[in-house]
């Protein structure tokens, strides 16, 4: 039985840590969700052991092992854990602050005052 392609639905990119479809492309140059676009992936390791080298190429990113040769993302990520190894979601719940939240006086005699 043939099951026609839909447009559209021949290829669609996943994000590695959500599973949603993949709209944006992270620095890495991963297919990844607005929410995952500034996450970063870690060290990928092949089923022998060797790391796996990141290939973009015509389907899309793959990875490559120097002694098992190329492995699809979709076989890497199954084979390791993707967790989010960006320094933004190293601490999640603490805030850095953006500005120095002390109050201040400043009379209008004082230097200051037309800063």
């Amino acid at each position: 039985m043939h099951l026609p392609k839909k447009y559209g639905e021949s290829k669609i990119d996943r994000c590695p840590f959500c599973r949603q479809q993949a709209i944006a492309v992270n620095a890495q140059g991963f297919p990844v969700c607005l929410a995952h676009r500034d996450a970063e992936l870690g060290e990928m390791k092949c089923v022998c052991g060797e790391p796996l080298d990141a290939q973009k190429g015509k389907f899309g990113v793959f990875f490559t092992c120097l002694n098992c040769g190329p492995m699809t993302a979709r076989k890497a990520f199954e084979v390791n854990a993707v967790k989010d190894v960006s320094k933004r979601h190293a601490r999640p719940n603490q805030k850095t602050p953006t500005h120095d939240s002390r109050e201040m006086t400043v009379r209008s005699d004082d230097p200051r005052y037309f800063d």
